[in-house]
């Protein structure tokens, strides 16, 4: 299986993972998968830090790569395909890094690793 990781499941998978469902737990470290991070998600972390709104314990240029690494996480570029699956997507979430993943997971056939009830609206494999 291949799994897209929201960017809050990203944080937590590093930082709070006991925050992560069994299942999702459980899916992450089942070498069987390969576990995905895409851009957009290394850019929510920088804004956020930028914003303050982000406490790491190192900037985002080493903080993103270093755990990705640490945690077999594989990067994923956002790519002109995925991008025009966005006029397609209901407006049914405003937040443009959600949506960039949503539209990546369709046009990857990905499953989105992610708590949150919104994203899961769209017509979207949801692991949680």
């Amino acid at each position: 299986m291949r799994l897209l990781l929201d960017t809050c499941t990203f944080l937590w998978m590093v930082s709070d993972p006991d925050r992560l469902s069994k299942e999702a737990a459980s899916k992450l470290v089942d070498p069987e998968n390969e576990v995905l991070l895409s851009a957009a998600s290394a850019w929510e972390i920088a804004v956020k830090y930028e914003l303050g709104k982000l406490a790491l314990d190192r900037s985002p240029e080493r903080y993103v790569p270093e755990e990705r690494m640490r945690h077999g996480v594989t990067p994923l570029a956002v790519d002109e395909e995925a991008t025009l699956h966005l006029h397609r997507l209901p407006a049914v979430h405003r937040d443009p890094f959600d949506r960039i993943l949503v539209c990546q997971a369709l046009a990857g056939s990905l499953s989105l690793v992610t708590p949150d009830p919104h994203i899961a609206r769209y017509p979207v494999r949801i692991v949680w």
